[in-house]
């Protein structure tokens, strides 16, 4: 009993109690509102864009796009000129991608079906073992990233492709002459979409979380708290 009282006086104001985000209704909550939104957008926009951007709504047969090589997988769309946004800032033009983001990996549909589905799932391992239900930030990012795996993932399974049309710094090269493995001058040579950048984004601040925290897992309610020195 004695211990019991030094240990709760030790830890009061000092030892909070932290609440996995599993246990969060709020917590989930916030995991699936930045997931359907997120993913919305990302659906929404490559709708439009391969609406609109090339003049006439393209449209992606999974058929055609499955029977032809990925080398040439861009001749199944219309030539068309990019659709200046802001100069040297974004330009849209429609690229139908047989790989990941940045373009790699070309013609490995399946292997990135089950990378994509198997990433979506630690995201949400993270999201239970090493968030707590105060975590917003850290949930939001999560919802983030799982979007963007959605994202693509339904366009490799609707369409056998990815569907991109943001291509950010248009004609901005590199300094010092320095370029891409690809040949490439460009700072960013890759054509990409609303999920990718989810991915990035989501992937920047859920690092950041976890450094700024330690990378420390969520305790559970009844996990015994830590003892100070005047413990005995």
């Amino acid at each position: 009993m004695a211990r019991s009282a030094t240990r709760a006086a030790a830890c009061s104001g000092a030892c909070p109690v932290r609440i996995p985000a599993w246990r969060s209704g709020p917590a989930w909550a916030a995991l699936l509102l930045s997931l359907l939104l997120a993913t919305a957008v990302d659906i929404a926009t490559k709708q439009w864009a391969f609406a609109t951007v090339a003049g006439a709504p393209v449209h992606v047969d999974r058929d055609r796009v499955l029977a032809t090589p990925p080398a040439r997988i861009n001749d199944l769309v219309p030539k068309h000129q990019p659709h200046v946004v802001v100069p040297h800032v974004l330009e849209l033009q429609l690229v139908l991608n047989p790989g990941a983001v940045f373009g790699v990996g070309p013609g490995r549909r399946w292997f990135f079906i089950v990378f994509t589905a198997g990433a979506v799932l630690f995201a949400v391992w993270v999201f239970g073992a090493w968030t707590d239900a105060r975590d917003r930030a850290a949930h939001l990012a999560i919802g983030m990233i799982v979007a963007g795996g959605v994202g693509n993932l339904y366009d490799r399974l609707r369409f056998g492709c990815v569907r991109d049309f943001l291509h950010p710094l248009p004609g901005v090269h590199l300094p010092f002459g320095l370029r891409w493995p690809n040949g490439s001058r460009e700072v960013w040579p890759w054509v990409s979409n609303v999920a990718d950048a989810l991915l990035l984004v989501g992937i920047a601040l859920l690092l950041a979380h976890l450094w700024r925290s330690g990378g420390r897992a969520a305790a559970t309610p009844d996990s015994p708290a830590p003892r100070s020195s005047a413990q005995p």
